[in-house]
């Protein structure tokens, strides 16, 4: 039986991209290139059935040294890296090699379209993996030249604007140049069904600043909860002088179950330590993909209680669940890395999705166009189930519900990230919301 098509969440779209918003403060770093650079024709790589033993290129963009540091954006890209590595140890694709070219956007448009001209027209990659980009103005001119961007990080817009281009959750949009339906996107409601239906909760905080991208975001949040008849608590601090802990005793005196929030992640340490001092205590601090690491003891090493009440949701199998094959392989091959993400995992899980498609071309040549091919088939792709299944449905109009599934994960200390639930049945029929990008 056909999986039900699933649909992209407003807490993964929007939800993945706020602490960025938030630290950067700027809605586009940097200007985009001129239309005339935008210009078809690009060769593909000399990937072909003539060269048997040449290496396959692939490009990975990660905005590195973006303003928001040097560790927000590589995830990604170093689990994509890890399974690259990986699998050249074992004899790459039908016995050649993956090629890595790496390109540091800087976070900015400008450094952005450098990335995408020099990864297509000069280094000529077949495709793209795991692109991490603060701004992907590059965009356009991966979707015109015909190269498939796979797996990326949905930051923006761009993976429910172009086609070509395929997020690591997939979409439901036409892709067909405008943002979503009409320019809006549309995201379920099943983050707050999830807590409401497993763990009775009923009013829900929503923490944000007095900053525009923040205060967008706490109203999208707000939205979602009050469809789902939650008594929602809204709570701004100022940017430049919070206080938290005044936040911290009206969540108290309201008596609030859970807790959403539109900060950085200084910010929500920093409420999790005034909420502790208050004895402010929750069902659940829920944070999102973005924050889903092992740094989590240094991050919030000063509020142990509501560093113990931290959940988090996303749409991949947890990294710390190394019970499961994939990803106890995962773990074996970045076991050097310093710390361990999500995003390393769905990195990884990018890399194994150009893998299939390439080996798919691997008698026919290993071009752009067969493994856009791939692509545009691979509807309920699970990257050996670290992935909830992923479709790409070019649905004419938005859905008014849809039914998602969910993986969720909290904090113990002594154990890390623990999965509640199994991510493929953890599933709801949830209506659909419009938010602007």
């Amino acid at each position: 039986m056909r999986p039900r098509r699933r649909s992209r969440s407003a807490s993964r779209t929007v939800g993945a991209a706020v602490t960025v918003l938030l630290l950067a403060l700027c809605a586009a770093c940097g200007s985009r290139l001129p239309e005339r650079d935008f210009a078809q024709g690009t060769p593909a790589s000399p990937s072909g059935p003539g060269s048997a033993a040449a290496p396959i290129r692939v490009g990975i963009i990660a905005s590195a040294t973006s303003p928001v540091g040097g560790s927000a954006f590589t995830g990604p890209r170093d689990g994509a890296k890890a399974f690259f590595d990986r699998l050249d140890a074992h004899g790459g694709i039908a016995g050649r090699p993956v090629e890595v070219h790496e390109c540091d956007d800087g976070g900015s448009g400008i450094g952005n379209n450098a990335c995408v001209h020099q990864l297509i027209e000069e280094d000529k990659v077949v495709a793209l993996v795991a692109t991490t980009s603060l701004d992907y103005a590059g965009a356009p001119r991966v979707s015109h030249a015909g190269v498939p961007d796979i797996g990326g990080q949905p930051i923006g817009a761009a993976y429910d604007t172009w086609p070509h281009l395929y997020g690591i959750y997939g979409s439901l949009a036409p892709r067909d140049g405008t943002p979503g339906w009409g320019g809006k996107l549309y995201g379920g409601t099943e983050v707050y069904r999830y807590f409401e239906r497993e763990h009775g909760a009923r009013t829900a905080a929503v923490v944000s600043y007095n900053q525009s991208a923040s205060a967008a975001y706490a109203r999208l949040v707000e939205r979602g909860l009050r469809a789902e008849g939650y008594k929602v608590v809204g709570e701004q601090v100022d940017f430049a002088l919070p206080d938290f802990r005044a936040v911290a005793a009206d969540l108290k005196q309201q008596g609030a179950d859970l807790v959403f929030d539109a900060l950085d992640t200084h910010g929500n340490a920093r409420l999790c330590q005034a909420m502790d001092a208050v004895g402010a205590h929750v069902t659940a601090k829920v944070t999102n993909v973005q924050n889903w690491t092992s740094t989590v003891p240094q991050d919030y090493k000063d509020a142990p209680r509501c560093r113990n009440a931290l959940w988090v949701t996303g749409a991949s199998r947890n990294y710390e669940d190394t019970g499961d094959g994939a990803v106890r392989e995962f773990r074996d091959a970045t076991a050097g890395l310093a710390t361990h993400s999500q995003w390393q995992l769905e990195g990884w899980a990018a890399a194994m999705w150009f893998t299939d498609a390439a080996r798919s071309c691997a008698r026919r040549g290993v071009t752009r166009a067969c493994v856009d091919a791939f692509m545009s088939r691979s509807d309920g792709y699970t990257a050996r189930g670290l992935l909830l299944p992923v479709e790409f449905a070019h649905l004419p109009r938005p859905p008014a519900e849809h039914r998602t599934c969910l993986s969720v994960a909290r904090w113990q200390d002594g154990k890390g990230w623990v999965t509640q639930g199994d991510m493929n049945r953890t599933c709801f029929v949830v209506p659909q919301l419009p938010y602007s990008p």
